[in-house]
């Protein structure tokens, strides 16, 4: 018997020495090993790009880079407010610094996206005010107001109720937010790069990608320890309430799908979507040993080939293009 306090256990625990969890130290190490700047960004070609772009084509990317102005906002609020005060391990901290500052980069570059692509003070307004008066959008934000936010009031987990409460806000940051809304928009990214368009916010995707699935992974870690440590809490309650969870956060963006897509593009429409969303839920699930909902299969050949092909040149850019090199080898747990 240790007198180690578990990972949720209420406390803020100081002493890194002997470290209690080392994964989560190396993974801090790997993400400081991942470091990239919003500067190393061209975005020039893509302006040649919009204006080229049909009314329909240009309505999603305005509708999604109005998204992206605020979606990484709410994730780091969760951060500070929520996530770094259970987490009872300095080891645990130091990653959630990291992928605060992580957060705060994605921010950077999408504001740097918006001021290129919407050169109108008055449009570029409307997009950062999205959550206003897009409902697409709002819907989004509310969805995750609503699970996330259901801990604001927590100062302690002190007991299975208030600790399967922030498991389900972790969850929902991790396989909804993170893995759900933003992979649903990296595939609307990929879907114009395989048509030759945007290059460079591709580019810059590629970047945000590598980090979001460093950001689930660590967040399922997280699920996997406390699993080890409070075996209880996971009992077929909580299953119900994240099949639940996915399933809204899927219907909600499908919503937005409806909103970005219309009656359909080329190579892109709403029903593709949900089934892309569907077997992007069902990858969650999986992960976290739960029974899939939809047995669905992507149906976007392109994100295969981005998965494999896109993110492997963009590793070999990188030691060349930045300062710090990544060191040892890569895998890509988290599919698209």
């Amino acid at each position: 018997m240790t007198d180690k306090p578990m990972l949720l256990d209420p406390g803020m625990d100081l002493t890194l020495r002997p470290m209690r969890y080392p994964d989560f130290y190396e993974r801090y190490r790997a993400a400081i090993r991942n470091t990239w700047t919003v500067e190393e960004v061209d975005l020039g070609s893509d302006l040649a790009d919009l204006a080229r772009l049909t009314p329909e084509e240009r309505h999603l990317v305005n509708r999604l880079v109005a998204f992206f102005a605020t979606g990484d906002s709410i994730v780091a609020n969760n951060l500070v407010l929520n996530l770094y005060k259970h987490l009872n391990a300095p080891e645990a901290r130091l990653y959630l610094s990291r992928q605060l500052f992580e957060e705060a980069v994605h921010v950077q570059f999408y504001l740097t996206l918006l001021d290129t692509y919407l050169p109108d003070a008055d449009e570029r307004a409307r997009a950062f005010a999205a959550i206003e008066h897009i409902p697409s959008i709002r819907a989004k934000a509310e969805f995750c107001f609503r699970w996330i936010g259901s801990i604001d009031t927590l100062d302690r987990l002190d007991g299975p109720a208030d600790r399967r409460a922030f498991l389900l806000n972790l969850i929902c940051f991790a396989a909804c937010i993170e893995g759900l809304f933003f992979y649903g928009a990296f595939a609307y990214v990929y879907w114009l790069r395989s048509r030759g368009l945007l290059n460079g916010l591709a580019s810059g995707t590629n970047w945000v990608f590598r980090d979001e699935s460093m950001h689930m992974s660590f967040a399922f870690a997280v699920v996997d320890t406390v699993r080890e440590e409070e075996p209880e809490l996971f009992d077929a309650g909580l299953t119900a309430d994240v099949t639940r969870m996915l399933e809204e956060a899927v219907d909600v963006e499908l919503a937005f799908a409806r909103d970005l897509c219309g009656d359909g593009l080329p190579g892109m429409s709403a029903d593709a979507m949900r089934r892309y969303l569907e077997y992007v839920a069902d990858q969650r699930l999986a992960r976290l040993g739960m029974p899939v909902r939809y047995g669905a299969e992507n149906p976007f050949a392109f994100m295969d080939l981005q998965d494999v092909q896109e993110l492997s040149n963009f590793f070999e850019r990188r030691v060349s293009a930045y300062q710090i090199g990544v060191a040892g080898s890569v895998a890509f747990d988290e599919a698209f």
